[in-house]
């Protein structure tokens, strides 16, 4: 399962975007141009997704959500209370959807291709934020849950185009309520239908795929001297990589194995990130170790140099423990997994942020996981470009975008990265003025040799 494309409307700074996703998917842009949006917007449906309140539509989020947003008005693009946010995701299936219920032919839903588009759109009806309206489809079919002319409080059960006719058990005839929160059918339509029971296919793939979300936010935690594990397996490295160390040791200790390259050699969990903390040219060694047996008291604990003396994690350069989440969690994560990183270059040299690029191909390459990359970094977008050139990734697996701001709009350009991985459309001051820079340096140092020439 993967996610192939976003259509957004009205969100923050976004007030229209059509956006096609890849293997490895880089968003590139100036400071406050709407690419942290983006990922809030997925991170958003994740929680709203998880809410344990039926009744909420949207979880905006709070203090400890993955994401904070406020209210409706807060969100919704320049605080117009009376515009709707919209929306589409489209993703691809791990497999067919099947149904008895479709026309005399009976086919399989899953003759209808593989890819499954969630629409929805949300907004205010006097002061309560409701969901106004939600369709799924695939293929020829569309399936809708639309408000009625009548009572925009009242919904009824459509399938567009008249592929389909849903029947009504008799004596049923009473209106539905509408959707709940942003992508499930009301329960009352398995009672009111005799033929609508597959819906539920949908909504189980688009759960399925949001669940499969991770996140690691920019602001990494700073490295400790101890860390406590009682055993327990997190479900991912907590959006500040807080829990690193607790999944390093639970995919250890589980006899959890994994493959790398060119080497084709199967490595423990802990060999594994060590050996691309080696690649990346930060460390010669890694290990978490128990303190004493039973402690459940653990250190990490790394060798600069292979004649350094092994020291604590605390006690090196803080690129380490920067990164060492972004290499833990693209290991870590189920495969089929979706990955969101914001900034994961931070604090990092240009040669890692490069190395780190080529970690994120072999995640997507090799591990099938799906990559949303928010960066300023153009050494990684010179490895993305450089690896596609050497044919060791595709131009149609690795989507690059360059986002910026017009009139309070942000606007998203795709990068045309070509075969040869030749960016065909780049925009001017991508990454500022550097021929510009190059002059002005070449140009006063020349001045500055001849004045000190003159005066001799």
């Amino acid at each position: 399962m993967m996610i192939e494309s976003l259509t957004l409307h009205n969100f923050k700074s976004w007030r229209n975007l059509d956006m096609e996703l890849g293997k490895v998917t880089g968003i590139f842009g100036a400071n406050s141009s709407g690419k942290s949006s983006l990922l809030q917007f997925l991170l958003m449906l994740k929680q709203t997704k998880n809410a344990t309140d039926r009744g909420l539509v949207v979880d905006f989020g709070g203090p400890n959500s993955l994401v904070n947003l406020g209210t409706f008005t807060d969100v919704v693009h320049r605080h117009d209370g009376d515009a709707s946010i919209q929306w589409s995701l489209a993703w691809t299936l791990q497999r067919d959807l099947r149904t008895d219920d479709l026309p005399e032919s009976r086919k399989q839903l899953g003759e209808q291709g593989d890819r499954v588009n969630l629409e929805c759109s949300i907004g205010l009806r006097g002061s309560e934020l409701v969901a106004q309206w939600l369709r799924y489809r695939l293929g020829e079919y569309a399936f809708a849950l639309e408000p009625s002319q009548d009572n925009p409080a009242q919904f009824r059960l459509e399938s567009e185009n008249d592929k389909y006719r849903f029947v009504r058990y008799r004596g049923r005839a009473w209106p539905l309520p509408g959707p709940i929160k942003t992508h499930l059918f009301p329960n009352q339509v398995d009672f009111f239908f005799q033929n609508a029971s597959f819906l539920s296919e949908f909504e189980y793939s688009y759960e399925q795929i949001i669940d499969k979300f991770f996140y690691l936010g920019p602001l990494r935690e700073y490295p400790k001297r101890e860390y406590a594990w009682g055993g327990a397996r997190p479900e991912d490295v907590g959006h500040r990589g807080e829990r690193m160390v607790e999944a390093v040791l639970a995919a250890t200790d589980q006899g959890e194995l994994r493959n790398v390259e060119p080497r084709r050699r199967l490595m423990s969990f802990q060999e594994f990130v060590a050996y691309w903390l080696k690649e990346l040219g930060l460390i010669e060694s890694f290990s978490i170790r128990e303190l004493a047996t039973g402690s459940n008291l653990y250190q990490a604990r790394v060798k600069r140099d292979p004649h350094s003396t092994e020291v604590l994690l605390t006690d090196v350069g803080f690129g380490v423990s920067q990164v060492l989440p972004v290499v833990v969690l693209l290991a870590y994560v189920p495969e089929g997994s979706t990955v969101l990183l914001e900034q994961p270059e931070i604090h990092l040299h240009p040669s890692v942020q490069s190395g780190l690029a080529d970690y994120i191909l072999w995640a997507a390459r090799r591990r099938n996981v799906q990559v949303i990359v928010e960066s300023h970094s153009e050494h990684m977008l010179r490895r993305f470009q450089r690896r596609v050139a050497e044919e060791k990734a595709s131009s149609r697996d690795v989507k690059l975008y360059f986002t910026s701001m017009y009139g309070g709009e942000a606007k998203l350009r795709d990068l045309e990265l070509n075969q040869w991985g030749e960016i065909q459309n780049w925009p001017d001051n991508f990454f500022g003025d550097e021929m510009g820079e190059l002059s002005a340096i070449a140009i006063n140092s020349l001045q500055r040799k001849a004045g000190d020439s003159d005066g001799r």
